[in-house]
Parts: structure tokens; sequence; C-alpha cells
């Protein structure tokens, strides 16, 4: 390759005039997933506190100056009976540390908002949230140690059910330790994202407290040391990357002319407009019990939203933000590449040599997708993070006589730029860089342009990378299926004979109908995720048998991400076919309406909508 990474910044540092060895967390298999009974926040007073162990009381307790909010009130939070949340547009703030996830309830967007909520954050876990190996209560060299930032993330949620991202913020917690009685109150400027990462969106007033407390404060100046000494080192080691990442440029750009106008993408600026080597934001991702197939990851990814980042303040230039992972499932909504990195993310976990990869679509867009690679690197496969699919890559020698199209596989890919994950970064140094003549064995150096295994791990491995957390863990959905279901049947029904007596026409349903719907739905979600249609043979002698001779069926299938009714609705009566359903005329007509709701991990679901008809045929 040329050059060597020299990433040697020098040992670990232990905290100067602080006695007893550091602790070192444990690396354990299966994260632990959100403790509901800790999820919404709980006064200290009434806590089960397991006294030999150290906690972090961390209480948010209001708001100032969301000056964008200055026309609204606390009043407006008013709540109708059988609702859980504000009906008007509210605040959610989510909070992540070493593995621990939590949020407060909603609370209305105004310019003081007031929360007073608090939480119990274990400082006896390692980087993924398992319990640490010692058993001993933390002291002062073990806390000092912990480098681990409060992320703190706050979502704004329209009366549409639309999540806005407000800010994003990581917290120094270690300067309670400092403070007379380890307590310490203080006040966050919250900075707004991407091009407003500048602009203040709002302060948030919080008090921390170490429970139990040290004998005594740590001194300033220990602690002063401490941070001064973690930040010297992480500048070092970004400076060092940056140096070795010029000259493989450098190197790059001299092997073809061409190469400077392929999308090779060393770096990414994340939610904060902080400039991020794209490695570091990938990380083997472990679900536990949550998923159990690569593929059903693949649905779990496509059913979060897609949300293409727009330029602001009137400016061309491609808007771009690669959002932290716990900023990414708490709004629920992102660009490509926040899907395909949670998919690699989730393809390493199991097991497979997956990568992110960098090129355009079939229409020159930039696009990035997955790819998974064999061990031989002859079974090359790439997953669409937005919708799931997966396609099989053939390589097509330049040389060759072209192939008939119907022998080729069609994917939405035209060029690859560059691949990646967490141990390695590849650049596509062949001599054209169309997807099908590009040969994916990235051992074969004549093709591939590598960067140092060394250099990457300097900036993406957890011993090394200490100013992002670790990898949150994926929470259980909490949504009730069955629940959700009966209640958009129920609006859609409603829904359908508002819009019929509209047209001066009678409603009469089919309940019987309404439930032999039920395995095509069931069917069609097993389809989207293991590829293959099962149980329509069943639907189909259901259907014959069910309706009367000389009459006609129709019926129309369609998904969804969300579970906003009157929305649905809209989208399905764009649909000729489905309009034509609902307003069906004739001589005994019936209507049917299914729901089948499917939840994935955090607050993901399908939404599954099948409308149909019965009607007796006039010859």
């Amino acid at each position: 390759n040329g050059i060597k990474f020299d990433g040697k910044i020098g040992g670990a540092m232990n905290p100067r005039g602080v006695t007893g060895r550091l602790h070192e967390a444990g690396v354990k298999t299966t994260p632990k997933f959100v403790d509901m009974n800790q999820e919404f926040a709980v006064p200290l007073n009434k806590v089960n506190l397991d006294v030999s162990k150290r906690h972090l009381y961390f209480q948010i307790l209001n708001g100032k100056a969301f000056l964008e909010y200055l026309t609204q009130n606390d009043e407006d939070e008013m709540l109708l009976p059988g609702h859980t949340q504000p009906l008007a547009s509210h605040f959610t703030i989510y909070v992540y540390f070493r593995g621990q996830r939590f949020r407060t309830r909603a609370f209305s967007c105004s310019c003081e908002p007031k929360i007073n909520e608090g939480f119990l954050l274990e400082l006896h876990k390692d980087r993924m949230g398992a319990d640490a190996t010692s058993s001993l209560m933390a002291d002062e060299a073990t806390l000092l140690a912990i480098n681990d930032p409060i992320h703190i993330v706050m979502i704004r949620t329209d009366a549409n059910q639309e999540t806005h991202l407000v800010s994003s913020h990581f917290l120094e917690w270690r300067t309670v330790l400092a403070f007379m009685g380890n307590k310490q109150t203080l006040s966050i400027e919250l900075m707004g994202t991407g091009a407003e990462s500048k602009i203040p969106a709002g302060i948030l007033n919080v008090c921390m407290q170490l429970v139990p407390t040290l004998s005594e404060p740590i001194r300033e100046d220990i602690m002063h040391g401490q941070l001064g000494a973690e930040h010297a080192k992480n500048t070092e080691r970004e400076r060092l990357f940056l140096v070795y990442a010029k000259q493989w440029w450098k190197e790059y750009l001299e092997i073809r002319e061409d190469h400077k106008n392929r999308l090779v993408k060393i770096f990414a600026q994340d939610e904060n407009g902080v400039n991020r080597p794209v490695c570091s934001y990938v990380r083997p991702m472990k679900t536990g019990r949550l998923l159990d197939t690569p593929r059903q990851a693949a649905r779990f990814v496509s059913l979060i939203g897609y949300n293409k980042v727009a330029s602001s303040f009137g400016l061309n230039e491609q808007a771009e933000q690669w959002l932290n992972l716990h900023t990414f499932l708490v709004r629920n909504r992102g660009d490509c590449e926040n899907h395909s990195i949670l998919l690699c993310n989730l393809l390493l976990g199991f097991g497979l040599d997956a990568y992110v990869c960098v090129g355009t679509k079939v229409k020159n867009q930039p696009h990035t997708w997955v790819v998974t690679l064999s061990h031989d690197y002859r079974e090359v496969l790439f997953w669409e993070s937005l919708t799931g699919n997966r396609y099989l890559h053939f390589y097509l020698n330049p040389d060759d006589p072209p192939l008939d199209k119907n022998l080729v596989v069609k994917h939405p890919y035209k060029t690859i730029g560059c691949l990646f994950n967490h141990r390695n970064f590849y650049a596509n140094i062949q001599p054209f860089a169309n997807v099908e003549t590009s040969s994916f064995n990235i051992t074969d150096q004549s093709r591939w342009k590598a960067m140092s295994e060394d250099a990457v791990a300097s900036i993406s491995s957890p011993l090394n990378v200490t100013t992002v957390p670790y990898l949150p863990p994926l929470s259980q959905n909490q949504l009730d299926a069955s629940l959700i279901a009966n209640d958009l049947e129920r609006q859609l029904r409603s829904l359908v004979v508002m819009h019929r007596k509209e047209k001066g026409l009678n409603t009469i349903w089919d309940d019987n109908l309404s439930y032999i719907l039920s395995p095509a739905l069931a069917s069609y979600e097993t389809e989207r995720v293991t590829g293959m249609s099962i149980g329509n043979e069943e639907f189909d002698q259901a259907i014959k048998l069910n309706i009367p001779d000389g009459h006609s069926f129709k019926a129309f299938p369609i998904q969804f991400i969300h579970r906003n009714a009157r929305k649905a609705f809209n989208a399905c009566l764009k649909s000729a076919v489905c309009e034509e359903i609902i307003t069906c005329r004739g001589d005994q007509v019936k209507l049917a309406l299914r729901v089948k709701v499917i939840t994935y991990p955090e607050s993901t679901l399908a939404t599954w909508i099948m409308f149909a008809c019965r009607y007796k045929m006039i010859v």
C-alpha cells in the first residue's frame, strides 16, 4: 500500500494523584436492553437502590430560551381522555449512558418547558451495559476512568407523528466528582443540528448527584489533569490518522486521473457538524433475542423512516448528516447512510463479512448500501437498507462479449467508489467504477486500495475511541400490535363509511370476509422477510369457497410504517384500484377490511391494510 501507519500515542494514562487500579470494562456478547422499570423517570427516594454499587442520579429540571416556541405555553399540553400523549407538538428527551437508555415523558413545546424528571444511571456497568466484572464499589480511580459521556437527544414530535431532531448533546458527567457532596447543578446549552449546529436551540437545567458519595471530592487539579490528558490523547490520535489519510489519498489520486471523480468517502459529518472517519460509525451489533436472522434485521432497518436531509438557508450544496446511532434510533428516521450503517452493524453482529458501500444509483444519485462477501469472495450479495431487498452480484469482465440482458440480475446500483466497516477501508481502483464490471475480491491489491488496519483501528476500536459512546442496545417494542390493529380498523371503517356517504352510497361490511383476509397479510409480511411466498394456496381456496356464485371479488393490499389512519386512508385513495373498491357500486355490494400490525425493535412497525369488496355481477 506504499505507506505505513504509525499510531503510537503513548500508554494508558492513570489519573494523576489517584491510587488504585483503573477499571477495565469486560466485553460481553449480549448487551443489556432497556430496563422498562427504569425507562421513565423516578424520584430518587422511591428507587430500589443497590447500595453496593455507585449510581449517578441525573435530573432534568427545566428548559429555558427555546425561543422558536415563544408563543406556546405549558398549558397547551392538555390531554384528552384516553390519550397518553399531547395532541399538539411535544418534546421528548432521550438519555443514553453505558448500555442504559432512558426517556422522559412527552412535554409541551414551549419556551420554558417544565420537565422535573430524573434517571438513575448505574456506573457499575461496562460500555455495553453488562454488569462490570468487578464486584467492588467503584473508587475514585475507577470513576475517573469511566470516560463515556452522557448522550442527550431532544426530539420534537408533531401532531401528525412526524419526528424532528432538535438537539444532540454529549455531556461530560465526571465534573460532579469534584463538587462538594458530589452534587452539581448546571445549565447545558443545547445547539441545533446540521447546518444549524452553531445556533443555540435552548438551555436545559440539570442536576447530577453521585450515590453514594465519595468520602471527599476529587481535587479539581486531578480532575482537570485527567480530562486534559484524555483530550490530548484523542487530539493526537485524530491528528495521526489525518496525516495518514492525506498521504493515502495522495497515493490514491496518483494511480488514475479518474479517481478524483469517484465517491471515496473517508470522513463524514455527524448531526453536530463534527467530521468523523466513516469507519468509526460502524461496529458489530448483537440484538439478543430481538432479531433472529440477518433477513429479519434487514426488514427491521427498512421499516425505519427515510428522510433525505434538505439543504438549509437556500444553499444548493449537498446536505449531509450521518447521525450517531442513538440519535437515529430515537428519531426513527434518517437518510440512506444511517440505514446502511445500522444494517451493516447488525449483519456484522450475525457473523457476516459486511461492508457499507458508497457509490451511485442508476441515475447517478449518490447512495449507500451494504454488501456481504463469502469467505472466498465468489458470492457477493447486495442489501438495500431502505427496502430490505437483496441482489446477487454477477461480475462481468469488461473484455468479454456482452451477455443477454435477461441473464443479468437487475439491481439499482451503478458505480462503487469505496466500501468500509469497523476494521477495513477499501477504495475501488479498477479501470471502471461500474458495479457490474467491478470485482469484489478485496484482497486483490490491483483492484482495491486498502487502508492500514492499524490506522482504521486507531479511530474505530472501542479501546481507542472514547469521545463517542459505545453503540446503544436495541430496545424492545412496547406497542401492542393487536390493539393498534383493532383501533386502525375502527378508524378506517369510519372513514370509509363517511367517504361513501358523501357519494350517496350505503356501506355494508362482511365481517367473515374481513377475517379471511388475515392469512394474506401474514403471507405478505413473511415474503418481505424471507423472500418466499407462503400460504397463498389456502387464501385462494378460502376466497373461492366464501364468495357466492355469480359474485366478483376485488382486493387491494398496501403497507405503511406508521399508524395514522387518516394519512393511510388518503394514500389509499390515490390508488385507482383501491378507490374503485372503496366506492364500489352495484348489486349486493359488501366491503371487507383487515389490518395487521407487526412490531419490530424500537418503535418500528409494519402496518398492512387490505381493502376488499364483493358484488353481484350483472351480465
